[in-house]
Order: structure tokens, then sequence, then C-alpha cells
């Protein structure tokens, strides 16, 4: 008999457990993540009535698998461009919560006498929200089309990348174990600078790359490529001294913006989800219940402080933002729950050795009660709010109206904002592709060419390339936007202007001519005075070159069509949302997605009669139907199954839609499904038949019993699909297709 590995039985007692634990939990409409957390905590070593699994240290493995995959995925849903149009609301509210809950969660842990490094951990743990709990919990509640869960999702992705960089500086600092400044400066600079280079980079070779291959791909071969380029970026992240994690969300991020992004997310799913069970399930495995008896006191107050400080802090963010108290309060009553970042910041923690052993299980405890108590929260925002609305004192209530009143209008920009922001993005770019050049160049050219061009002509052949390498990137810093609209304004509105203006463009002249001093001094030993003049001529030459000056516009070109191609193909198939709707948020009005179901009652009618405007008072400003999207839809356009409609109206009107839409679905029960079948049966054509002499058409088999011929055998003679105007003679065997009962009643009545 063969031996079955351990890894293997493992495995099939993990899902087995995650399967039959999450079929209850949806039974019972909880989220799939606690489920998977009981059936780790059912089958681990720790509970001895059921199998258990044998040897962790494996599953361990496929646990860090499962973080790679979460993370990437993560980062799939992300896209910078999501993180750009999020708005300042937003991002306001998240600062906010991250800090305060850093800081409480370090507090937390003080008073319970913790170590400084368990405390630290203990905040970062605590300062995110579950993205994936709070998007199934609204969308179990009916709340997706609500105007606060727009801004609730907002939060979530600022809080995600802040989580990518936290992961980094807790990381540094269980490394060096202390907090100096300089070191903390240099990861920082150190994580912004890859982050940089890796997008740059990114964007300008991947999309380019899956447009060369498009055809070549099916979602066999998208699934390899993906994956692949997924672990490559995981290990050049840890090469460089990184997790594995930022690798995988990175290359999720640059992928979020190539034209196949939805594809991807569609063909990584299964595995993203596979082995995320797998990681929650070993999540589960570490709790000892034992450990949870002893160490209540925590878990208690480490629930609490999430509770009210996320709530607490959500509500003065999101009112800090200048959002109604309503909204706020909705928004605060969604977060207070800790979720996949947690886990993941707690076994790094244990990975590294600098947490204690009971933060795992405690952090696991306290989401398992937070994330159950998620649903209830969220339906705890509307009575909360009426009961503080009722006792808020007037003069609060008109200060936060005032607060939130009105819409903030963008205001033109001065010519010198525009022309700094553009110098300092041009600047910092161009800065960092080439330190990466001079990188890669002096850790692998060099040595190379040195040792097969031997002596002086090795170095001065490095330089030359080199130089050429970079020149492109070093005539776009000195050259680019000193003929913009904004610098010729600022030139001719007087002279005050033009000593700035000519100090811009020295200080960029002086940032190029040492990037090629550094070149020269590092590879040949020459004077200063030399040194400078031959950088300021190559300088110079680089400015005047317009075989450069036409190579640096055709890289910027690339990159900016490959950073927007899904926007390009988006406008191409007319998928272009009105520009108004993303300024609804400050008013009362906003969009919402609703998709209709095959099942539904309005497959097949016109919006002119549906009249949700006289029903509902809400506008359809979009259908998006497979690649085709048709923006203000006129009253003739009809509805089918899976469009995709765009619908504007108020938190109310919304809501009503939606239930109207639920109450649209077809019911099934009492349906009689055994007549959906069809069958193949034959009869014969006798002296008594009432068909004999008549043609198909005539014989209203087809109309009258929904029949269908397709086949009739005369003799040593068969016709395959007879025509209409065919007669039907003694003796002919005929092949008719239908359902049993019309069949039934033609033969009856043949």
């Amino acid at each position: 008999m063969s031996h079955l590995p351990t890894l293997i039985s493992d495995l099939a007692l993990i899902l087995i457990a995650a399967g039959l634990t999450t079929l209850l939990f949806k039974k019972l409409k909880q989220p799939l993540v606690l489920g998977y957390i009981v059936a780790g905590f059912i089958a681990g070593p720790h509970i001895t009535l059921v199998p258990t699994v044998m040897d962790t240290a494996n599953i361990q493995t496929w646990a860090d698998i499962g973080v790679v995959f979460l993370l990437f995925a993560l980062g799939l849903d992300f896209s910078f461009k999501k993180l750009m149009k999020v708005g300042g609301p937003a991002v306001i509210a998240a600062i906010t919560i991250i800090v305060g809950m850093v800081i409480l969660g370090t507090l937390a842990g003080s008073v319970m006498g913790w170590k400084r490094m368990d405390c630290i951990f203990l905040g970062g743990m605590l300062a995110m929200s579950s993205t994936s709990i709070i998007y199934k919990a609204l969308e179990d509640l009916g709340l997706r089309t609500q105007r606060f869960s727009g801004l609730v999702l907002g939060i979530l992705v600022i809080e995600d990348l802040v989580a990518i960089v936290l992961m980094v500086l807790l990381s540094t600092m269980a490394v060096k174990n202390n907090f100096e400044g300089t070191e903390m400066v240099y990861s920082i600079a150190k994580l912004v600078f890859f982050l940089m280079l890796w997008f740059i980079v990114g964007i300008y070779v991947i999309p380019t790359f899956f447009k060369r291959t498009k055809l070549l791909m099916n979602d066999e071969t998208m699934l390899i490529v993906a994956l692949g380029l997924c672990l490559l970026m995981v290990i050049l992240a840890t090469q460089v001294g990184f997790s594995s994690a930022l690798g995988a969300f990175v290359m999720g991020s640059i992928l979020a913006e190539t034209i196949e992004a939805e594809k991807i997310i569609h063909v990584v799913k299964p595995v993203k989800d596979l082995f995320a069970a797998i990681f929650f399930v070993s999540v589960g495995m570490m709790v000892d219940p034992e450990m949870i008896v002893e160490y209540i006191g925590p878990i208690l107050l480490i629930t609490f402080t999430i509770l009210a400080g996320q709530t607490f802090l959500g509500m003065f963010g999101v009112v800090l933002s200048g959002q109604p108290l309503k909204v706020a309060m909705q928004c605060g009553f969604c977060l207070p729950q800790i979720g996949e970042f947690a886990f993941i910041i707690a076994s790094l923690g244990l990975s590294l050795h600098v947490t204690e052993g009971y933060l795992y299980p405690i952090v696991v405890a306290v989401s398992v009660i937070t994330t159950f108590l998620t649903p209830y929260m969220i339906r705890l925002a509307e009575p909360a709010y009426s009961c503080v609305e009722k006792h808020l004192p007037p003069i609060w209530k008109k200060m936060l109206q005032r607060n939130a009143s009105g819409v903030q209008l963008m205001n033109q920009e001065s010519n010198w904002r525009k022309l700094l922001l553009a110098l300092l993005r041009i600047v910092v770019v161009y800065s960092v592709i080439v330190v990466a050049e001079l990188i890669l160049a002096f850790s692998l050219l060099v040595p190379f060419l040195r040792q097969y061009i031997p002596g002086i002509w090795g170095s001065v052949v490095s330089a030359v390339i080199i130089l050429l390498a970079i020149s492109p990137f070093l005539r776009a810093i000195v050259a680019k936007k000193n003929h913009s609209e904004e610098f010729q304004t600022l030139w001719n509105d007087g002279r005050f202007n033009r000593g700035y203006l000519i100090s811009l463009i020295v200080f960029r002249f002086v940032l190029a001519v040492v990037f090629v001093m550094f070149v020269i001094s590092t590879l040949l030993k020459i004077s200063v005075g030399l040194l400078i003049g031959i950088a300021v001529l190559i300088v110079g030459g680089m400015i005047y070159s317009r075989y450069l000056k036409k190579q640096s516009i055709l890289i910027e070109r690339r990159f900016l069509r490959n950073f927007n191609i899904r926007d390009i193909q988006a406008h191409e198939s007319r998928k272009i949302v009105p520009r108004f709707v993303t300024n609804l948020l400050a008013r009362d009005l906003h969009m919402a997605d609703f998709e209709i179901p095959v099942e539904s009652l309005l497959v097949g009618k016109t919006l002119a009669e549906l009249a949700l405007k006289t029903q509902f008072d809400v506008h359809v400003v979009a259908i998006f139907r497979g690649n085709l999207c048709l923006n203000i839809p006129g009253g003739e356009e009809r509805l089918y199954p899976y469009d995709r409609i765009q619908v504007i109206g108020s938190d109310e009107q919304l809501l009503a839609f939606t239930n109207y839409l639920k109450e649209q679905i077809m019911s099934v029960e009492d349906s009689d499904l055994s007549q959906s079948g069809v069958s193949l049966r034959q009869f014969v054509i006798d002296e008594n038949s009432a068909f004999k002499g008549k043609t198909i058409g005539e014989s209203g088999i087809r109309k009258c019993y929904k029949c269908l011929i397709v086949g009739l055998e005369r003799g040593v003679n068969s016709l395959r699909n007879p025509c209409a105007d065919t007669v039907f003679e003694v003796g002919d065997l005929v092949w008719i297709v239908g359902e049993e009962a019309h069949i039934y009643e033609l033969v009856k009545n043949e």
C-alpha cells in the first residue's frame, strides 16, 4: 500500500473542515473569514476530539503562499488611480483613524504591562479595518448603494496602502530593535524609491507586453503569466530587504492599471480563494482555548478599544473632512473590526521573533468577536444617529451643518503652483530612473566590461554606455517645462519672476551635471576642473540634441499611454461616466450600480415603461452591456439580462429602488421544471391521419403543438429538416422534437 504524504492528508483535512464550516456560516449569513478561522480552530492541534493536522510546519508554508496571493489580489483591486480618486475626505478620515488607533493600541498594551515591541505591533494591528468583511457586510445588508459606503471603501483603500508602509516600518523596528530617526528616514526613503521604480518600470513595460501578446493569451496562459509576474516581484522585494507581501501587492497594483486587469482578476480569483482560505485556517490553528481563557482580560480590553476607538475616530475623521454627521456615524459604525492585515502583521512579529506568542491568539480572538459584531454595529448606526440628533445641542447642530454645507469649488490654480508641481514630479521620477540605472550599471555592466576589456578602455566604454543610457532622462530633468504655457506666462508677467525661473533651470542643470560627474569620477581619475568642464559640455550637448528630445518625448508618451490605457479603452467603448457624478457625494445625491438578473421581470421592458422617475425619483444615467455603454439612455432603451445600470438618487430613493429590484425577481418555486425538457419522438402517417395530404406548413405542427419536425423517412429515402412545402404521404415516418406533453397532444389528435 502506497504511503500518502502528510502534506496531502493535512491539506485534505483543512479543506474539508473549511468547506463544511463555511457552508454553515453562509447559512447563518456570517462572513466566510470567520468560518475559516473556526475551521482552523477545529482542525488545529489544540482540539483532540476530531482528527487534527499532523504537521503544522507544512501548513505554515501554504499559509505564506496564501498571504502572497491574498495581497496580490488586494493589489489588483487597489489601483493607484483609485487612490487618486478617493478624494480628500477619505484621506483625512483614514489618516485620523490610523494615527489614533496606533496610539490607542500602544497605550492599551502599555496599560497591560506588555513589552514595548508588543505594544507597537498591537497598535499596528488595530489601525486597519477589514476590507473584505466590511464589503461583504454592506452587500449582505443591501447598503452598497448608500452614500456612506463609497466613503467607507475609499477609507479602506487608503488603509490598505498605509498597512503596506506600516509593515515595512515595523520590520525595520524589529530588525534594528530601536527607533533611530536616521534609520527610519533611510527605510522610508528606500521604500519610496523602490515603490516608484517598480511602478514606473512596471507601467512602462507590462502593459506593452500584454498588448503585444494579446492574441496568444487565453485564460490558462494569463493565469500562469500573472502568477509568474507576482512571484517575480516577490523575489525582487525580498532581495532588496522588503517582505514578500509588499512585492505581491505592488505587482497587483501594477497589473490593475493594464487593459487585462479584469481578466486577470477573474482567472486569479480561484487561486486566491484557495490559498487565502488556507491562510485564514492556519490563523485559526493558532488559537489555544487555554490561552484565551488565560488572557480573557486583554481580549476584552482590546475589543473595547477597537469598538470605541474605531467608531469615534471614524466619526471624528469623517466630520473633520466636511461630511454630515449622519454619514460620519454610518462610516464610524462600519469600521470597528480588525482583519487581514492584523493577521499578517502578527505573523510578521512572530517570524521575526520580536513579539510574544500570546499576541497572535489574542488578536485572532479579538478579530472573531469584532467580525461577528460588524453587521450589528452597521445596523446600530441609524438608531444611534437618531438618538444623537435628538439630544445634540442646537449650537452644535448649526456648527456641523455649517461644516458640511455647500460644495467646495475648484479655484483656478496659480501658474507657479502648476509649474512647481510639474517640475517636482519630473525631477523626482527621472532621478529615480537615473539612480536605478546607475545601480544596475555599476553592479553588473562595469564588472562585466572590465573583465573583457582590461585597462582604462574598459572604464571608458562603461562611462560612454552609462551616459548614453541616462542621457534621455537627464535631458528631461533639465529641459522639460521650459517652454510650457505656465513658464511663458510667468516669464512675460514681469522681471521679478525671471530670476526665480532662471534659478529653477540652473538648479536642474546642476543636478544633471552632478549625475554626469559621479559617473565619470567613479570610473576615471581626472582633475576636478576638467571633470566639471566635461560634465557641463556633456549636459549642454544633451539639451541641444534633437534625437534625445525625441527619445524622451516617446518614452514619456508611452508611459502615459500605458498608465491611461484602461481609460483610453473605456473612452473608445464609451464607458465614460458623466463628470458631474463624482461631485455628487458632496450633496444628497450620489450614484450606484445595479445589475439586472436574468430572472428579473424588468427584462425586456423599456425605461419609459418602467417610469423610474415617476415611481422612485431616480435617473438612469448609463447602461453597460458587455463592451457597449449607453450614456444618458432614452426612454425607448430596453433592459436585458446582465445589464449594469448606473442610477442617481438619494439614499432613501436608491434604497426603495433596491427593494423594488428584489421584488421583481421571478419565483421558480411554483414552476414545473419537468416541462422544460424536450424529447425526440417519431410517429407514422397512416390512412386516418389528419395530416395526410397536407404540407408541413399547413399541418400546424409547429404553430399549434409547439413541436419541430427535424426529419422525415419515406421508404429508403430520408429528409433532414424538410422544408415547409413538403407534403405528408401515407407511410411517412416523421421525427419531431418538443415537450412530452405537446408531443402527446399532437399524436392523440393526429
